[in-house]
Order: C-alpha cells, then structure tokens, then sequence
C-alpha cells in the first residue's frame, strides 16, 4: 500500500505517518548501524517525516540522529526532518540551569536553530515547531524570529506544538509566515481534543494537525480494559494489532490528522504501515470513540 502525503507547505509535504525520536537517543543501542537500520525501515514504507526535538534525550537525541546522517549523507535527501525548540530544562546543555522553563526570545529561537543545524548535521531544518506554549511570549518578537529563521535558509516552515487554538492566533498575527501545524496529545487515551474545539479549530482553517503519543504513551497497548477488548475484536477482524487500530482511528477523522510513531524495535517499527490497511466504518469508529469515552455519546 503506498504511503499517503500530505501537503503542508506550497514546497513541502509529509507522509502520513511520522516516526517520531523521542526516544531515539534512551535505546540499549544509539550506533550508526542501529539508528540507520531504524531510518531505511520507515523509508522502505514510504515514513519519509521523522520527528524530533532539542530536549529529546536530554539534548542528545540529534546528535544521534546526526551522526548516522553524517555517515550516510545519502538518506537527508529521502527525509523530512521536523524538530522543535523552547524548552529548556537543567540538563545536558542546559545543566545550569536554575528551573526548568520555557524561552521564546529571539535569541533563543536563533540559538536553539543553530544547535539543531550543528546536532544533525543538516543545512536545513524542514520544520521548526514551537514546542510548548511560554506564558512570558512576546508574540511580536517570537514572531519576527520565526520569520527570520525562514529568511535565512535555516528553516523551511514553522508551526508549533501543544498551543491551543488562542495562542496559535496570538502568534500567527505576529508571524508573517504561515504556521503550518499544531502537534498535539490526542488519542484514544486523550480524545479531549475531540470536543473540546482543538481539532475543530485546524480543521476549518485546514492546518494539518500531528498526534503525539497516539499510543496513549503505550497504556493503549498493555491496558485490558473495555477499550482493549474493542480495539482487539477490531484488529483480530482485520489481522493487524491494537496499534494499528488505534493509529487507524486517528486517520479516520477528517481534519488530516498524522501520528508520530516511536519505538526502537525494528519489529514494531516494519508494522506501523499497517494501520493504512485497516478500514473503519462510522459504526465501528464510534464503538471504539464510546469504549474511550465510558459511555454511549449523548
């Protein structure tokens, strides 16, 4: 089955389905060999967007990514490469700092693009996320930097990360460039954002949303509750696991959502495709969104 993309910029699209490295950096084995094997079985099912970070891994999680780039310099080409910047937490880089905060300032925005240009060894950054929302943002300036590190060549597109729809609206009035997504928790362990306007909100103005943890932070997986016993009636109907079912069931909804995946098992990384094969009826959908929910919709 070929893997869908999605169009998030005039010059820029994703696949469907992300791999997410948030973890890439805490696996047993972070070699060249190991992370590039990693890389070629996303890349052999069409998972050409890869997800990260500067804090994955206590600010490391690039530079493993980036040393495998740097051995095969052949695979940027194949890549998407999304990371994000604002948080800065008293470790790695970071060790002295006092409290763990978050800092939207220019020169941080600046700064952080650099570190994550040098991290990866890449010349450009396809998209750069704002990765929490920061209460002392000044939107004028956090804007004008986001408009700067495009300018520059640094970055192809910005977007941000777990706002909701009133900061996404406060930045974008400040940022000549279009934010191109939203990456926010929702899965079947958090379908909040289902009702509670966030979902509703990107998909009337078509912004492509990206879905961490669509795994419910693998509670979806190792559960055994009602919910679990839907998703497996569902999967064992159409021959695939509980992750596929639950990563189809954010591809059934309309606003074009794209689940980022992370796992360091080759074995569970060759099988995220197979949500693309599942089929979803309403009726279906809805029995797995009342597991969820409790209880039958009003």
């Amino acid at each position: 089955m070929t893997m869908p993309r999605v169009k998030m910029a005039p010059d820029l699209s994703f696949s469907r389905l992300v791999y997410g490295m948030w973890r890439l950096a805490d696996d047993a084995d972070t070699s060249v060999d190991h992370v590039t094997a990693k890389i070629e079985a996303c890349l052999s099912q069409g998972i050409t967007t890869f997800d990260q970070a500067d804090i994955y891994g206590g600010y490391t999680a690039e530079d493993v990514l980036g040393a495998a780039l740097r051995a095969r310099p052949d695979l940027r080409a194949r890549m998407e490469i999304v990371t994000k910047c604002d948080i800065v937490a008293p470790v790695g880089r970071y060790a002295d700092a006092p409290v763990k905060y978050y800092d939207t300032s220019a020169a941080h925005i600046a700064k952080s693009v650099d570190l994550s240009l040098t991290a990866m060894g890449i010349e450009q950054i396809d998209l750069l996320l704002i990765h929490r929302p920061d209460p002392l943002m000044d939107h004028h300036e956090t804007g004008a930097a986001l408009d700067a590190v495009v300018a520059s060549g640094k970055v192809r597109s910005v977007g941000v990360s777990n706002f909701r729809p009133w900061d996404w609206q406060l930045l974008q009035s400040a940022t000549k460039t279009p934010l191109v997504t939203n990456q926010i928790e929702i899965s079947l362990a958090r379908i909040a954002p289902f009702t509670d306007g966030d979902l509703a909100f990107h998909q009337q103005n078509s912004h492509p949303v990206m879905a961490w943890s669509p795994l419910g932070g693998g509670g979806l997986m190792t559960g055994n509750g009602h919910l679990q016993d839907r998703m497996d009636a569902v999967a064992k109907a159409q021959g695939v696991d509980r992750a596929a079912v639950a990563v189809a069931f954010l591809l059934r909804h309309p606003a074009m959502i794209l689940p980022v995946l992370g796992t360091n098992s080759l074995g569970r990384i060759a099988t995220i495709s197979d949500a693309l094969k599942v089929e979803l009826d309403r009726p279906t959908w809805f029995s797995l969104y009342e597991a969820a929910l409790g209880s039958e919709v009003p």
